[in-house]
């Protein structure tokens, strides 16, 4: 027990989170009937968050190093725009339309980066300014009409599953598949991770608290596709999010570049001493988040099947709370990829819950409000008993 309380009290914001959307999940499947994790509400909850998940991915590298994005929701807007024009006026053809829309998504991160990074304008003033400039542009582009249909092929981005290669009748075979192959991988990497340790000499965790955190995980993959297998299987945009879960975390945790971003988050001036490219940090950071935003725009986009005018309002709002409910800190230099995927779970579970259970938006809003509040509180609380 020592043991678990140790490894809980030194990952206090990944673990405590967890156990955070764990029990607000059996919470809400309850006050439900069960209808929360029912196979078509979990489908829905993915494909319902999936551009904001994109968004906070983007959003936590931008919060760690310090600043803030207030423009993204109107940059998912315009980029949502800018793709129909394209794929409906222009007929063009559906890759090569994502393919310029990331690009132009790169453009608006590089500009409003140069401000930032190198005239060194405050990010709050910077992405304020593109928040209003990116929503008048949105209205400009669209005529403040809405565009649609867009291609079927474009739509299946948010609407569309990987097929089953086994054919099965009542269960999607595939997604059991996947999901066993993720348990192995899952047991593998804790087995190597445990070989790396033990080679050069560093602490481990017992092997029965190494087994159980593999089993814990191993449980959660498995019951999460087969919820999923009873329905239509992995949802396209779910792979999608895990790609783009996985090279980021890589980036953070194992290469140089995500090293830098956190030591430009911790203190500038110590970073900029000890060789880190501050500006040249910060300007990619925001070229980055451009990119994910533009992705956002174009998931939401196939998810309506069409481009309007009031596209990605608050969403700035949601991926920001995303980021510090999942254990980001608010002066920069801490969080994670993961934690910031749990902060905006534990936000969709809680939207949907209840949206389930007959509260008003009026309410949903409070409360949300609220558990930002609460959670940036803790962070202040931790930093307060550690300093």
């Amino acid at each position: 027990m020592g043991a678990i309380g140790e490894l809980f009290k030194k990952n206090i914001r990944q673990y405590g989170m967890i156990i955070a959307l764990i029990f607000i999940s059996i919470f809400f499947q309850i006050l439900t009937d069960g209808i929360l994790l029912k196979p078509l509400n979990v489908t829905n909850l993915i494909l319902q968050n999936s551009y904001i998940l994109v968004l906070a991915i983007g959003m936590v590298l931008v919060i760690i190093t310090g600043h803030i994005d207030l423009s993204v929701g109107s940059v998912a807007a315009f980029i949502g725009a800018f793709s129909a024009i394209m794929m409906v006026d222009m007929q063009m053809n559906p890759v090569l339309a994502v393919i310029l829309s990331l690009l132009m998504g790169a453009l608006v991160g590089a500009w409003q980066g140069f401000w930032v990074a190198y005239i060194k304008i405050p990010a709050f003033i910077v992405t304020l300014a593109g928040m209003l400039l990116f929503r008048g542009l949105t209205m400009i582009v669209l005529n403040g009409q809405s565009i649609a249909p867009f291609p079927k092929s474009f739509q299946k981005i948010s609407s569309g599953f990987i097929p089953d290669l086994f054919n099965g009748s009542t269960m999607h075979v595939l997604t059991l598949v996947i999901g066993v192959l993720l348990s192995t991988l899952v047991v593998y990497q804790e087995f190597k991770t445990r070989k790396i340790q033990a080679k050069y000499g560093f602490e481990q965790s017992s092997v029965w608290l190494s087994f159980a955190k593999s089993a814990a995980l191993v449980l959660v993959i498995n019951a999460f596709t087969f919820v999923l297998a009873q329905y239509n299987g992995i949802p396209n945009i779910l792979v999608i999010l895990l790609v783009l879960i996985a090279i980021y975390s890589f980036v953070m945790n194992r290469m140089t570049m995500g090293r830098h971003i956190y030591a430009l988050g911790g203190n500038e001036k110590a970073a900029g001493l000890s060789g880190v490219k501050t500006k040249r940090v910060t300007f990619w950071v925001f070229v980055n988040m451009g990119v994910l935003a533009a992705l956002s725009g174009l998931v939401f986009a196939a998810r309506l099947n069409s481009a309007t005018p009031k596209a990605g309002t608050n969403f700035e709002l949601d991926a920001i709370a995303a980021c510090f409910i999942g254990g980001a800190s608010a002066s920069g230099g801490i969080g994670t990829v993961i934690g910031a995927i749990i902060g905006g779970l534990v936000m969709g579970v809680m939207n949907n819950g209840m949206s389930l259970v007959g509260l008003g938006v009026d309410w949903q809003q409070g409360i949300k409000g609220l558990v930002l509040l609460l959670a940036v509180g803790f962070d202040i609380y931790n930093k307060s008993k550690t300093s």
